[in-house]
């Protein structure tokens, strides 16, 4: 299991324009995992689990992320399989800099540290490990880091994109991986304000081209509030391995991409099977009033 939600985040307004600078919102989102799919030789029977996504700073002062995926999966072949993944990272507001630390441990046995620090510029990206152990590593071309990743598909879901293709190194596996991902964003999405309300909300469909209407979201948490009516978009990101031609994604990650960057109604896609995740808390924070990037 991998960290994959590295951005997923976050100003309550109107629909915005596209040239207005992205605000990653800080908060604190628990999803509730359970199985969606599966398939293969060893079919995973029943999952259960929790996401815990904590992201504080801003533009100015940067970016900090605690998450913890804890997975328990049950099989009749393989019997019980627990996994729990910590991941700290801290990316610089103006996304060059990147520092991050793993943790894992399958079935109580715990596997060497991940942590490192890495660097880009406009020629690549260089990573520098400390553990498992020292090393460094150089990859040519433009490579963004989570936080910077996140605003990137925002800004091109606001422009009315369908696809952002782009490398990102996020410091999960061994901290050498760098992952070649390929967004599909849809149509937006604008919940009618009575959809926070209760009875049927009557969709407006004399506006082609616009936001499309849509149901509430099925995370009750976003049922209501700020969330209920800001703008979103369904975004499919996959994660390959480098390389030529046509591949099979690592992984997959489909979400509803809110224009603040919290992300709702998650799926999650390991290949032989598949997550849910259920958001069950989100907590908005205070955004720094002195910060104007």
């Amino acid at each position: 299991m991998r960290t994959a939600l590295a951005c997923v985040l976050l100003a309550l307004s109107p629909p915005v324009l596209a040239a207005e600078a992205v605000h990653l919102a800080p908060h604190r989102a628990v999803y509730d995992l359970s199985l969606s799919g599966s398939s293969g030789t060893r079919a995973v029977e029943s999952a259960r689990g929790r996401i815990v996504f904590d992201f504080s700073g801003d533009a100015c002062r940067g970016f900090a992320l605690q998450y913890r995926q804890v997975t328990v999966l049950e099989s009749s072949e393989s019997g019980t399989r627990t996994s729990d993944l910590r991941n700290t990272t801290f990316e610089s507001g103006d996304g060059r800099s990147f520092r991050f630390r793993t943790q894992s441990d399958l079935n109580g046995k715990a596997a060497a540290p991940v942590d490192g620090n890495a660097e880009r510029d406009d020629k690549g990206l260089d990573i520098s490990l400390r553990q498992p152990k020292r090393g460094g590593l150089a990859v040519p071309g433009e490579v963004l880091f989570p936080a910077a990743h996140m605003k990137r598909l925002i800004e091109a879901a606001r422009a009315g994109q369908s696809t952002v293709a782009v490398k990102v190194f996020d410091g999960s596996d061994d901290g050498r991986k760098v992952y070649d991902t390929l967004a599909v964003i849809g149509p937006q999405r604008a919940v009618a304000a009575e959809a926070a309300r209760p009875g049927p909300a009557t969709p407006d469909p004399t506006t082609p081209g616009g936001p499309r209407p849509a149901a509430a979201p099925a995370d009750a948490v976003l049922r209501d509030g700020a969330m209920a009516t800001m703008p979103h978009w369904p975004v499919t990101l996959s994660y390959f391995s480098p390389g030529e031609g046509e591949r099979t994604p690592v992984y997959v990650l489909a979400f509803d991409l809110y224009e603040n960057g919290v992300s709702g109604a998650l799926r999650l896609d390991y290949g032989e099977f598949s997550l849910k995740g259920e958001l069950s808390r989100i907590d908005l924070t205070p955004e720094s009033k002195d910060c104007k990037s």
